[in-house]
C-alpha cells in the first residue's frame, strides 16, 4: 500500500502525520508542489515485458505529461534482488541530492521510497504498482529501492542525457527510515 509518512527534519524517530489514502497523499504532496498520481495500463503488462511493451501499455498517461511539461526522453528501468550491481546502484540514490530537472517515476511493478526535504519538513513517499510521482526541479532528496529491489518503473526527463545529480553533501538521508526489503 502506498503511504506518506511526514516528518520534522528534527525528529525522524516521530512522524508527524501517515497518510495511506491516494487522494490524501496526492493532496499534502500538492501542498508543495510534489505531484502523485495512479495510473492504470491500457493493456496487460506481462512480467518480463519489453520496455516498448511497458510504455505501450501507458501511452496515454505518458503522452499527456510530455505535452504538459515538454518531457524528451522516456525509458524503463528494472532492479531486481538478483541484479549483480545492486549495492553500487542503491548507493547511488541514498544521499540527499537535487536535480536541474523533474524526477518523474511511474512505479509499473514493485515498490521504491522516495523522501524529499522539503523546507523543515521530510516527506518520505512509498511508492508502489500504479503510482506516479513527480519531484520538481531544486527539490532535495533521495530515493531508496531497498536491499532486495523489486521494481519496473517508467523515468521521463526533460534532459536527454537523463538523470544528473547534484549532491548537498548533507548527511540527513541517514536519519531517516530506510525501506526494507519486501517480507
Amino acid at each position: 500500500m502506498s503511504r506518506l509518512t511526514v516528518y520534522h527534519e528534527s525528529h525522524p524517530e516521530q512522524p508527524n502525520k501517515v497518510l495511506t489514502q491516494g487522494d490524501h497523499i496526492a493532496a499534502t504532496l500538492a501542498e508543495v508542489g510534489v505531484r502523485f498520481e495512479r495510473w492504470q495500463a491500457t493493456a496487460p503488462v506481462a512480467p518480463g515485458a519489453s520496455q516498448e511493451e511497458v510504455i505501450a501499455a501507458y501511452r496515454p498517461e505518458i503522452d499527456r505529461l510530455i505535452q504538459e511539461r515538454g518531457y524528451q526522453t522516456v525509458d524503463v528501468i528494472s532492479m531486481k534482488a538478483d541484479h549483480p550491481q545492486k549495492a553500487e546502484l542503491r548507493a547511488k540514490f541514498l544521499d540527499e541530492h537535487r536535480h536541474a530537472e523533474d524526477e518523474v517515476r511511474f512505479f509499473v511493478a514493485g515498490r521504491g521510497l522516495f523522501t524529499l526535504h522539503i523546507g523543515e519538513y521530510i516527506y518520505a513517499v512509498l511508492c508502489e504498482k500504479n503510482d506516479l510521482i513527480s519531484v520538481p526541479a531544486g527539490t532535495s532528496h533521495w530515493f531508496d529501492m531497498s536491499e532486495e529491489p523489486n521494481f519496473v518503473a517508467i523515468r521521463l526527463f526533460n534532459n536527454p542525457e537523463g538523470w544528473i545529480a547534484q549532491f548537498t553533501g548533507e548527511d540527513i538521508a541517514s536519519r531517516f527510515p530506510r525501506l526494507e526489503a519486501d517480507a
